[in-house]
């Protein structure tokens, strides 16, 4: 039986609360403040452009540096060495080493990555062999999963995670080809759906990889209990998303961009002003979705069973950018910094990878 390692759902009841305005336009309800944040505790540091954290079994994890293509383990003893480096990563803009995933399928453990190539994007896989503290990348048994994701300066999409159906859900970007994230035939602006090995999944809405498109640059990809499909979008100079997805879904982009309340394009589930949040990695808690916020320099909190409550922020600017944030042990989440890609402003610590708890009550 196969058993999937990647950001997905912890569970555990988590009462949210203590927050800062938000970016929705609709009226809505004001969440309560009345209790302060826990203290934030270092689990790494010194990280270069750091990109993806993947959670492992034992208490360690997986991290992605975007520049140099390096795979960093954190062991569980809070140690940070090399496990290897994705051949054929080629860096430039917002391109390089993205997303990571981990598979267990039988004996065998597999890493996949997405990663920039010399012409595309791309989806690889390689065995990930050795013990926890001594974990390394079979590079020489590297596989290919999908290719033909189109590349550009920026625009790249790059999260992939396992959804709970066991299929490889990838996030793409336009790639600055606004004009055919709704073609169904290319593969940027798109969430794109396929097997372990890349074949097109069953049950896929075009009978292609394409799950859902409309979309400029999705940028995190989670799932609540009930098996809903939840991805953060970066907008334009409008509106940042929050988008409830749907298989074979269409959401507009370029020929709208937030809430449009139209006949051919789904709307989003909540909105930004891009300088509130330019939202990377999400992560879900009992329901509860967490977005990372890049610009916004701050994490966005949406209650999916209260959708009458607006989202709202905590941590707003304590830890500069933030990149990607997953589900860590006993009620926590992890959030990994994102202060050393040309575009943050760095302290003598970043980045850094930190274990971050919201106020009970």
């Amino acid at each position: 039986m196969r058993r999937i390692v990647a950001p997905a759902l912890l569970v555990g009841a988590l009462l949210l609360s203590g927050c800062s305005g938000p970016g929705n336009p609709t009226p809505a309800m004001t969440p309560p403040a009345d209790t302060a944040q826990g203290e934030p505790i270092t689990l790494a540091s010194g990280l270069k452009a750091p990109w993806s954290v993947v959670r492992l079994d034992g208490g360690g994890a997986l991290i992605s540096q975007r520049d140099g293509g390096e795979v960093l383990e954190l062991t569980a003893s809070g140690q940070l060495r090399e496990a290897g480096v994705v051949p054929g990563v080629v860096s430039g803009g917002e391109s390089g080493l993205h997303g990571l995933a981990v598979l267990d399928d039988g004996d065998a453990r597999w890493l996949y990555a997405y990663h920039g190539a010399e012409e595309d994007n791309r989806v690889v896989r390689m065995p990930l062999t050795g013990d926890p503290g001594s974990l390394a990348l079979d590079v020489s048994a590297l596989e290919v999963v999908i290719e033909g994701i189109p590349r550009a300066s920026n625009h790249d999409g790059g999260r992939i995670a396992f959804g709970p159906d066991g299929m490889l859900y990838i996030a793409t970007g336009d790639a600055g080809q606004r004009d055919r994230a709704r073609d169904r035939d290319f593969l940027g602006g798109k969430i794109l759906r396929v097997t372990e090995t890349g074949d097109p999944a069953p049950g896929n809405p075009f009978g292609t990889a394409v799950y859902s498109l409309g979309h400029r640059n999705v940028q995190g990809l989670a799932w609540t209990a009930d098996g809903t499909l939840w991805a953060s979008e970066f907008g334009q100079n409008t509106w940042d998303e929050l988008n409830r997805i749907e298989a074979g879904g269409d959401f507009g982009w370029p020929d709208h961009e937030g809430f449009a309340r139209v006949d051919d394009a789904i709307d989003p589930v909540a909105v930004w002003a891009p300088d509130e949040a330019s939202p990377s990695g999400i992560a879900v808690i009992d329901d509860v979705v967490l977005v990372a916020g890049l610009r916004g320099e701050r994490l966005w909190v949406y209650d999916t069973k209260t959708p009458s409550v607006e989202p709202w922020a905590v941590y707003t600017g304590e830890f500069g950018r933030l990149r990607d944030v997953i589900p860590g042990p006993d009620d926590t989440f992890w959030v990994l910094t994102n202060n050393t890609d040309g575009r943050g402003s760095p302290g003598a610590d970043d980045d850094r990878l930190l274990q971050l708890t919201l106020p009970e009550g």
